[in-house]
């Protein structure tokens, strides 16, 4: 980040650490549960995005002789951000991101002029293996959550995905054994930020709103939606970048990285 981007970051988190009601003191007091996110929470799930997506495209790129990857790469960040923008495309490609990642190539490369179905489905499905080759946990989350076990505070995991994709990460990782209550959108039916799913999670720690703490790195369903209901809302700032211009969501707090909560 740039200087001036730094010190609004600085000023931004100190200013909300000053809007701390008990529940939010950095002086190391804890809620009674926590409601954690996984992916780009205590997964670094995205961090190798692009050098898995630029991988797959040199593939794609050398097969095909008549295209760079940068220009496959280009095409399909630019089908992409077109697809994932969409809240209802977010939702049916969430469910199945090699089917969704497939889709988004074979338009790419259609739009390029170039390529084949088959070809299109190979290069997703690189990228996809890539994706989860990569998938490491975010470091010191494991010691994270082992001290807050060992202080007593509830936990809670609510992810959106599918079953078995968002189960597989959570088995790979040994991550169950931490939380009191797992929800899984693929599981139970609906996902974040469908006020359904707070309010199982919430149930399942045995909180109320008012003794418990969001944390995620999504601003509206890890944060926003939350506070609705009365919980502490942290975001964690994954890129550093701060909070977007325009967004209406205001944490209660603001972290790197959840090793910060503690």
């Amino acid at each position: 980040m740039r200087m001036g981007k730094v010190m609004r970051y600085v000023e931004r988190c100190m200013e909300l650490d000053s809007k701390s009601d008990g529940r939010g003191d950095v002086s190391g007091r804890l809620p009674a549960a926590i409601l954690f996110d996984l992916d780009d929470t205590i997964l670094d799930d995205s961090g190798a995005m692009e050098s898995c997506w630029r991988e797959a495209c040199a593939m794609g790129a050398a097969k095909l002789g008549s295209v760079q990857g940068g220009e496959l790469w280009a095409a399909i960040e630019k089908q992409r951000n077109w697809y994932w923008s969409d809240p209802r495309r977010h939702r049916e490609g969430r469910m199945d991101l090699r089917a969704a990642s497939r889709r988004i190539v074979q338009t790419a490369l259609s739009e390029l002029g170039v390529g084949s179905a088959e070809l299109g489905e190979e290069i997703a499905d690189r990228y996809r293996d890539l994706r989860e080759e990569r998938l490491c946990l975010v470091p010191g989350a494991l010691e994270t959550l082992e001290e807050l076990r060992a202080r007593g505070v509830r936990l809670g995991l609510m992810t959106n995905g599918s079953a078995g994709g968002q189960r597989a990460k959570i088995e790979r990782f040994g991550l169950a054994r931490w939380f009191d209550h797992i929800v899984i959108e693929g599981e139970f039916g609906a996902g974040k930020p469908d006020t359904r799913v707070y309010e199982a999670v919430l149930a399942g720690v045995s909180a109320n709103p008012a003794e418990t703490w969001s944390v995620g790195d999504n601003l509206e369903w890890d944060v926003g939606a939350p506070q609705r209901l009365g919980v502490y809302g942290i975001w964690v700032d994954v890129a550093g970048d701060g909070l977007p211009a325009g967004t209406n969501v205001s944490p209660d707090r603001i972290v790197g990285s959840i090793r910060e909560i503690i």
